[in-house]
């Protein structure tokens, strides 16, 4: 997998992903799709990106069905959902703790499947994972640690990228992620690719890219115009080959916040259809 800011040729084309039932005229972003059933589940809230709740929806052969309140909600603020690669747990934050909407209560927590399928009741991840500030954007890497945002002390200025990994059961230990990808300003998102060779994050203006050295994460570079258009993007996701970005961007009115994907690799199928897609339409019509 080619780092993506390192892609040589013609900038890849960037297109909309707005499925009928999942695109609204709210606010949609941080996509998941679960990788046992297909399902997706994405975040929605008000256009002026407020009041995050996860939502899920299910293709039944033909179309998403209308979107649901995911299976573990509860009631506060929630965001950010993430699958791990076995579908056997999902990542979110949530103010469920307080019932809140300030995202200064938002923590991590953590659902895992029962042999039936179905989700237990989440779990609040410790200190010092978590901390009196908000937590953002868990992401786990395959060498184990779990990467997020936060705006605890003892970073590099603001909200910063950290990172936990659980050295005995019940004993975390958590680290900053390190001034190659974080600064003076903000840096909320951090996403491991799959094969953990990449970091793409989303910081003051937009998404950015570092890859992994001997040393480390290298100093973060930003992705391009293409994807970058007006520093609102984010929630990335990569496809399960790295080889494809979505993310969402606020467009405005009259709708808000939509999904994109970048395949800068090449076409690939992903996202995962459902009937015909608005763009195999338009092709059929050609």
């Amino acid at each position: 997998m080619a780092p993506f800011h390192g892609v040589t040729g013609a900038p890849a084309q960037v297109h909309p992903w707005a499925p009928a039932g999942v695109s609204s005229e709210l606010f949609e972003s941080h996509a998941a799709f679960d990788p046992r059933t297909g399902d997706l589940y994405f975040v929605r809230s008000s256009k002026s990106f407020s009041g995050w709740r996860i939502l899920t929806s299910h293709c039944n052969g033909k179309a998403w069905s209308t979107p649901a309140p995911a299976p573990f909600a509860a009631n506060g603020t929630e965001a950010d959902p993430w699958f791990t690669p076995d579908g056997k747990s999902i990542y979110f934050i949530s103010t469920r703790a307080t019932g809140s909407q300030k995202s200064r209560d938002l923590d991590i927590w953590r659902a895992d499947r029962a042999e039936d399928g179905h989700w237990k009741p989440a779990e609040r991840l410790p200190a010092p994972v978590n901390s009196d500030e908000a937590e953002w954007f868990p992401r786990l890497a395959p060498d184990g640690w779990l990467y997020f945002g936060s705006n605890r002390p003892g970073g590099f200025g603001k909200n910063d990228i950290w990172r936990a990994r659980e050295a005995s059961p019940g004993q975390w230990i958590v680290e900053n992620a390190g001034p190659a990808i974080n600064t003076a300003g903000n840096e909320y998102e951090p996403l491991p690719s799959p094969d953990g060779k990449r970091l793409i994050l989303m910081a003051d203006g937009g998404l950015y890219e570092s890859r992994m050295t001997p040393n480390g994460w290298s100093p973060r570079a930003k992705l391009g115009p293409e994807v970058n258009v007006n520093g609102s993007e984010i929630g990335a996701l990569f496809s399960p080959s790295g080889n494809s970005l979505m993310f969402a961007r606020d467009t405005g009115e009259p709708k808000s916040g939509e999904f994109f994907v970048w395949q800068p690799q090449g076409q690939e199928a992903w996202p995962p259809t459902c009937g015909v897609s608005p763009r195999q339409a338009t092709s059929a019509r050609r």
